[in-house]
Parts: structure tokens; C-alpha cells; sequence
């Protein structure tokens, strides 16, 4: 394997050599391994990595280019992160990923041109050397961002030159754990980590549903917040306390006034949960209190209620999943322990309901009552791949409440704040109808660049599952007696 190129036979073209290697590409897959020696199937295993780290490197420039020229703006993106995740199709997660990797090893220019040195130079040189790959870079810049702001810059830039030239012989994982035995020489003592640090690296994410509609939480929570959970969980989390479980056991705090002592202790003996499954409870019974007394801001707004809609289907299943204008997923089942805590409303309101769902040019902002109906239909943001809840959406005037657009359901959609600004003329900006002779689509609302002639995209992100004819799982038995008791406190509450 002694063949190579010379660089005076290959184009100085960025787009020319990028055709060029997807050509070479093409060909690999039509050729074989099979009769190369085994130390040459090394080489190629190694020559293969090498060209992989490389063009990664090299590829960071074109995403700046991208970001800085505003090209994606073309075809209707308003981020290059949009552009990837949904025009390049690449995902959030590989999105991210390639963002993160140019932020740490691409070379931007300053505000007068001038073009800046990478923010982890070192990890930058190696990456186009080829001798380190997006797991190193991830991981050096992840000790990097750990270090104490009070650590002059001389030492955090030979911190990341060490990483880097460990990373050369190193996996990744073999990084982070060079990169914790440095953060603990830099800080042995904890002494020069502040609070501007603490509350850098403060974060608390709910992770997405899993198929069995479970969510992990992941956290790094300052010590005031720390030391306020010990106290609420040490009240609501104690053994015995908001067991859901136990249908004798105490709700709220275990300290309040009114507790009958012989009561807990009772419930504190059949108590079987484990910590974890005590914070869980205590966190739900919290949540439940929130949600019961009002503390959501201003009740005229979605936001402040839990709105769930399901189909009569599923209903009458008793089975299936049911949905929340935040983009949750409930079980059908749990629905009617969910309405005994909360003001929810259903998805029945048009006729269950006396309000006016039709304003035509009375007023500019949608009522409460078509923000309800606009959930029943839309699910979430409108927008083609946008994956935003309702709760987090504004009503979208397809025709432009300045240019005589009425405020009716006929013309109104969901959109996110930066999807509804988005609507307009000019490069960056998309147009919507409503779409009339999509099949299942018809009514719902289309978008597509302004100015172009491709057709009307429907965002389906929101509406999986809803094909006619795809049941709920489970036996149907009809409408059961916790649907009865499900309807009748919904529809009361409503």
C-alpha cells in the first residue's frame, strides 16, 4: 500500500476536493479488503482514522464559512444548528456535537477580519494532524471548562497542551482521567474554585422519554440549593410520607401541625421504598401542591394548567398515551390520578365549552379558548423538524394580522417565538398557508422559504401515532369506570 497523491495533482478547491474525496469514497465501497496482507489491513485501519480526524478538522472552516455568510439562510434556516440538525438531517445530537467541536478547535475571525487562534490551539494542531479524533477534543475541552477562573491563562493553555499531547496516545476515556488527576493538581484544596465557578457549571435537565415514558434527570446544583433540598426532602421524603402506594399514607410535610402521629408511624412501618423511591414521591407530592394552589402565574395562560388531549379511542381503550401541551406523555391509566391533583383540562372543549373560539378582527392575540383548540390540532410548533411543545408556542396569523389576517382558527397556527419571526420576505425568512389537499393534513399549517416554489411542508413530529388505525395497545373493555370518574372531573373542572 505505497500508492499516494502528490499535492501538485490535487485542486486547491475546498469544493473540488471535497468532490474529489466523496468520489474516492464511492469507489472504497465498490472495491474489497479481501486480498490485502493483514499488516496492510493495519495501515489502512490507521490511514482510515487519520483521514476521518482530518476531515473533521478541515470541515470546521466550512461551518464557519456556513455560520458567518449566513448561507443557510437560503434554504429557510434560521441557525447553522437548525441547518444541520433538520436541512443536513444530522440530528440534535450530531448537531451539537460537530457545533461544539468547531467552537473548540475552528479559527474565527474577529469583528475587523482578522482571523483568531483556536480555543484549544493545541487539541486544534492535533486534530489536523490526524492523531486525535472528536472524543479527545470533547473530553480536553470538558477539563478545560472545569478549571477555576482564577487560574491565569499561561497555566490553563500549557493544561491544554499537556492534555492534547497525552490524548496523541491515549483514548478518550484515557483524557478524562488524565484530565481529573490535573484539575486536582491545579486545585488541590478546592481553594480556588468561587462562586462565579459554582454557578457556571449550575445546571438541571430533564432528559426526554424513554419508551417506557420514564425521564432521567441530570443535575449540578449549587450549595445553597443544596442545602435547601436537604430540607424539603428531609420533610416531604420521610419514610412513611407520600407513599402513593399506601392510600392511608400523609400528604405534604411530615413536620405540619395536623399530623396524627399514630398515623405516620403506621404508615413509616409499611413503608418499603427505598431513598430514592421516598425523593421520587416527595418530589411528585411537591409538584402536585404547585400545581394544585395556583403558583403558576396567570391563569388565562396555557402554561399555567395542565391541558392533556387523547383520543375518544384511546379513551374507550382505556389504553394508549395521552399528551400535554408540554410535550409530555402520560398513560391513559394514569390520568385519573393526575386529574385528582391538578386543574387539568381536556381536549373536548369544543363541545363542552360556551366561549367564542371565532374573534375575526376584534382582537390581535387568540383567546384562551382557541389557544385550546390550536392544541387539539397543531400538538406543538408548526414549523417542518421543530419538535417545540405547545406550552412554548405563540399563535402564528398565516395571513399577517397587519395585512388583514383574522384572528380565527381558519387562520391560525402554533409556532415558536423564533419560528413565528421567522415568517416573512427575504433570505432566512419562511411563508405558511393552510395547507387544503394534503389527505390527513388538510387544515393544518404549511411552510416553505420564502419566495420559493417548493411545496408546503407539514411538521409530523408532533402527530407519530396518530395514523388512522394504529390502536392503543391493550384490550378494549369499553368506557370503564375510572374513564367515567376521569371525564366527569375534567369536564367539571373545565
Amino acid at each position: 500500500m505505497s500508492e499516494s497523491i502528490s499535492d501538485d495533482v490535487l485542486p486547491e478547491s475546498p469544493v473540488a476536493l471535497l468532490k474529489l474525496m466523496n468520489a474516492a469514497a464511492a469507489k472504497l465501497n465498490d472495491v474489497s479488503f479481501t486480498s490485502a496482507a493483514a499488516g496492510d489491513l493495519l495501515v489502512a485501519a490507521e490511514t482510515n482514522e487519520q483521514m476521518r480526524a482530518r476531515v473533521e478538522a478541515a470541515t470546521t472552516g466550512l461551518m464557519i464559512e456556513l455560520s458567518d455568510r449566513f448561507a443557510f439562510q437560503a434554504q429557510g434556516y434560521m441557525t447553522v444548528q437548525k441547518y444541520l440538525t433538520n436541512g443536513l438531517r444530522l440530528g440534535v445530537r450530531e448537531a451539537n456535537a460537530r457545533i461544539a467541536l468547531m467552537f473548540a478547535t475552528g479559527e474565527f475571525r474577529s469583528v475587523v477580519g482578522d482571523r483568531l487562534s483556536a480555543r484549544n490551539p493545541a487539541a486544534a494542531r492535533a486534530l489536523r494532524d490526524g492523531v486525535i479524533n472528536r472524543g479527545h477534543v470533547a473530553e480536553i475541552s470538558a477539563v478545560i471548562d472545569k478549571i477555576p477562573a482564577r487560574v491565569d491563562p499561561d497555566t490553563v493553555a500549557a493544561a491544554e497542551a499537556q492534555l492534547a499531547e497525552v490524548a496523541r496516545t491515549l483514548s478518550p476515556e484515557g483524557v478524562r482521567t488524565a484530565g481529573r488527576r490535573l484539575l486536582g493538581h491545579l486545585d488541590p484544596d478546592g481553594e480556588l474554585t468561587d462562586d462565579a465557578d459554582r454557578r457556571r457549571t449550575r445546571g438541571f435537565t430533564l432528559g426526554p422519554q424513554d419508551a417506557r415514558l420514564m425521564s432521567t434527570l441530570r443535575a449540578s446544583i449549587t450549595p445553597a440549593l443544596r442545602a435547601k433540598l436537604d430540607v424539603v426532602l428531609g420533610a416531604w421524603a420521610a419514610p412513611g410520607m407520600n407513599n402513593p402506594e399506601d392510600p392511608e399514607s400523609p400528604h405534604g410535610a411530615v413536620d405540619r401541625g395536623d399530623l396524627d402521629e399514630a398515623v405516620l408511624i403506621a404508615a413509616r412501618d409499611r413503608d418499603t421504598r427505598t431513598t430514592a423511591q421516598r425523593n421520587h414521591d416527595a418530589l411528585a407530592a411537591m409538584v402536585d401542591f404547585v400545581l394544585g394552589h395556583g403558583a403558576l402565574g396567570r391563569p388565562d395562560r396555557l402554561p399555567a394548567e395542565l391541558v392533556v388531549t387523547v383520543t375518544d379511542q384511546e379513551l374507550a381503550a382505556d389504553a394508549g398515551v395521552a399528551l400535554t401541551a408540554t410535550g409530555a406523555h402520560i398513560p391513559v391509566k394514569e390520568l385519573v390520578e393526575l386529574a385528582a391533583h391538578a386543574v387539568p383540562r381536556l381536549a373536548v372543549f369544543k363541545n363542552a365549552t360556551s366561549e367564542v373560539l371565532y374573534l375575526g378582527r376584534g382582537r390581535r392575540f387568540a383567546s384562551k379558548a382557541q389557544r385550546l383548540e390550536m392544541f387539539v390540532r397543531d400538538r406543538g410548533c408548526t414549523a417542518p423538524g421543530c419538535n417545540v411543545p405547545f406550552s412554548r408556542t405563540e399563535a402564528h396569523h398565516v395571513v399577517r394580522w397587519e395585512n388583514g389576517g383574522r384572528t380565527d382558527l381558519v387562520n391560525l397556527g402554533a409556532a415558536c417565538g423564533r419560528h413565528n419571526r421567522a415568517e416573512g420576505v427575504g433570505p432566512g425568512k419562511w411563508e405558511t398557508a393552510i395547507v387544503a389537499d394534503r389527505g390527513v393534513n388538510v387544515g393544518r399549517v404549511g411552510w416553505r422559504p420564502s419566495g420559493s416554489a417548493r411545496g408546503w411542508q407539514v411538521n409530523p413530529i408532533h402527530h407519530i401515532g396518530q395514523c388512522p388505525g394504529l390502536l392503543p395497545h391493550g384490550p378494549p373493555r369499553g368506557a370503564s369506570s375510572a374513564v367515567e370518574t376521569l371525564l366527569s372531573r375534567l369536564l367539571s373542572a373545565a
